[in-house]
């Protein structure tokens, strides 16, 4: 189970937006001039982040979006129009991820979408705990689990379903609607599984070291 996740609130906008509703002295107004904006929750947001749709998206905490990441949360579910009013536009989670999730530069989080009794309508896309994403990596998956690393330019494609602990090897191409099981590493295009994530690398998908490495204040270690 997630923890309490805070809403992204705030007009639409291609450019970054301070989201978190609480007390602005929650927010570190000491770095003005750093590269990311620290919210309430601990996620780090880079100011050449693109979020569209900011109060559409859901961010558990912890988490970090590079410059020039984006996420689609202007991609909502059509809602039919009620003549008596009573389901009229509401509010919506188009893209929801967990703790500790991390978008690389040039990433897109896009929500499927499909044709519904001749409407066109996006689904939500959610994503889990612990997910790392590569950079130029489009993401439009109906979910993603947690513990999952993806490669980067890697395309996973609209209503796709990866499990837990899914390793995706750079340039992988994700068919549309295929399921990734759990413990699996995949590769290909299309993709398809050529192994499995060995029992003694399930550390290696924690990404609270990376978070540490990211900020105003600290500079990457080289590896």
């Amino acid at each position: 189970m997630h923890h309490s996740r805070r809403g992204i609130s705030g007009p639409r906008s291609y450019q970054l937006i301070i989201f978190a509703p609480i007390l602005p002295t929650k927010m570190s107004r000491r770095p003005a001039k750093g590269e990311y904006i620290e919210t309430d929750t601990g996620n780090k947001v880079a100011r050449k982040a693109i979020l569209v749709g900011t109060q559409n998206i859901m961010l558990g905490g912890k988490s970090v979006i590079q410059p020039e990441a984006m996420i689609r949360g202007d991609l909502v579910r059509s809602q039919p129009s009620s003549s008596s009013g009573g389901q009229g536009s509401g509010s919506s989670t188009s893209v929801a991820m967990g703790r500790y999730c991390f978008l690389s530069r040039g990433s897109l989080l896009r929500p499927p979408g499909r044709l519904f009794k001749g409407i066109y309508s996006h689904m939500p896309l959610r994503m889990g705990d612990h997910v790392f994403v590569g950079e130029k990596t489009v993401v439009r998956a109906a979910s993603i689990g947690s513990h999952v690393h993806i490669g980067h330019n890697v395309v996973i494609g609209e209503f796709a379903i990866i499990k837990d602990y899914v390793k995706v090897l750079d340039n992988t191409v994700v068919p549309p609607n295929m399921v990734i099981p759990s413990f699996t590493i995949v590769a290909g295009q299309p993709a398809r599984v050529i192994g499995e994530v060995p029992e003694g690398a399930h550390e290696s998908f924690e990404l609270r070291d990376i978070y540490k490495t990211v900020g105003n204040h600290v500079r990457p270690q080289a590896p």
